[in-house]
């Protein structure tokens, strides 16, 4: 399993309907910015990571990529999962140009190509690799449906569809006015019932005040987490937010590293752990996040499980995880996609991490690599 390549790739693929909003965010494609790591014999995997489709950043992701990783990690063994992790995370010139951001993107690439080697190697899905099934089921909550970009009457007409499809969760996006998304939660939850998970997400852009005025008016709502109130990196906030109302806190998929994560679960700051491998320097320290939070007793929530691919392995193989995001974008640019039947992901089939994009997708939506 010697490297004998690594090379980066970008593709662009465009959003539901040509573009969306949240809170902070307004996009109308969705960055797939990778690595293919090829070893004697020719056997290549596949790892991203997921942008706004910024070609100028993502071409520093690649650059990184290329300049930066690719030469740790010629002629070593692909099977060094961990070895090579430590090698690119602890390396001290990279140390010194940033732990988190590009570099942590980057990373994450690499290290996602890695696990998708190595499962194909073994001639196994990831998930059977990771130790094996551990749930019968993991069940999706619909995301796409509830953009703060969305009408109100399409949100709930929206809301229905996803129902009647048989998800048995939705996420809907808040941070307008707090009267507003009030307004939209409570028709919401009239038209999907009491038996549907409501979950929310401000994508950070609240203070606390105002997270606590929300919160107070949306008591009766009955809400599964309320996702990045505040600011990313705002550990006191958080944990003020979660002392002062019943709505349990969500967070993660802006956090890099299992410090930042560790320190939200010393000050009480989170109920439910949202770590993403696209951005967390990739599975291997996605999975020392999941133990940590197996350890404290938190349910996992991996960020967006089809945009990733990797997630759905993870969380059929992970104790801690309990229920996974669906936002369709990309799951067609694979070769076994990350799809939702009957409001349920299907177990992945094929060796690997579900990470090969289709020949189609790479020659659809290709950009150049600086």
């Amino acid at each position: 399993m010697k490297i004998t390549s690594v090379e980066s790739f970008i593709l662009h693929v465009p959003v539901t309907g040509g573009g969306i909003a949240d809170s902070t965010h307004n996009i109308s494609h969705w960055g797939v910015v990778g690595a293919a790591i090829q070893v004697e014999g020719g056997l290549t995997g596949y790892g991203f990571t997921g942008t706004h489709a910024y070609l100028p950043g993502d071409q520093l992701i690649t650059r990184c990529i290329d300049t930066c990783l690719a030469p740790l990690l010629l002629g070593q063994d692909a099977r060094d999962i961990t070895r090579l992790w430590q090698t690119i995370a602890r390396n001290p010139a990279l140390q010194w140009i940033g732990r988190a951001g590009i570099s942590t993107l980057a990373h994450a690439a690499v290290d996602v190509a890695l696990w998708d080697l190595k499962a194909k190697d073994a001639g196994q899905p990831l998930w059977k690799l990771l130790g094996g099934q551990v749930r019968e089921k993991v069940r999706a909550y619909n995301t796409d449906i509830g953009w703060l970009s969305i009408a109100d009457d399409a949100l709930v007409a929206g809301a229905k569809s996803a129902v009647q499809q048989g998800f048995t969760g939705i996420k809907v996006k808040v941070g307008s006015t707090v009267e507003r998304d009030l307004r939209r939660l409570t028709a919401v939850r009239h038209a999907i019932g009491p038996d549907i998970t409501l979950a929310i997400d401000g994508n950070g852009k609240w203070d606390l005040a105002t997270c606590q005025r929300f919160c107070a008016g949306a008591q009766g709502l009955d809400i599964l987490w309320f996702e990045e109130p505040l600011w990313y990196d705002d550990v006191k906030g958080h944990a003020q937010l979660a002392r002062s109302s019943s709505i349990p806190v969500a967070l993660g998929e802006q956090l890099y590293t299992t410090d930042a994560f560790a320190e939200f679960f010393a000050q009480q700051a989170i109920h439910w752990v949202q770590p993403d491998v696209t951005r967390m320097a990739g599975l291997t320290e996605v999975l020392r996040v999941c133990d940590m939070a197996n350890a404290f007793r938190l349910p996992v929530a991996p960020h967006a499980g089809d945009m990733s691919q990797v997630h759905v392995h993870l969380s059929y193989a992970h104790a801690a995880c309990a229920v996974l995001e669906y936002i369709p974008w990309i799951q067609h640019c694979f070769t076994d996609p990350a799809l939702v039947v009957d409001g349920y992901f299907r177990l992945p089939q094929l060796p690997g991490a579900g990470t090969t994009p289709t020949v189609d997708a790479l020659a659809r939506y290709r950009q150049p690599v600086a």
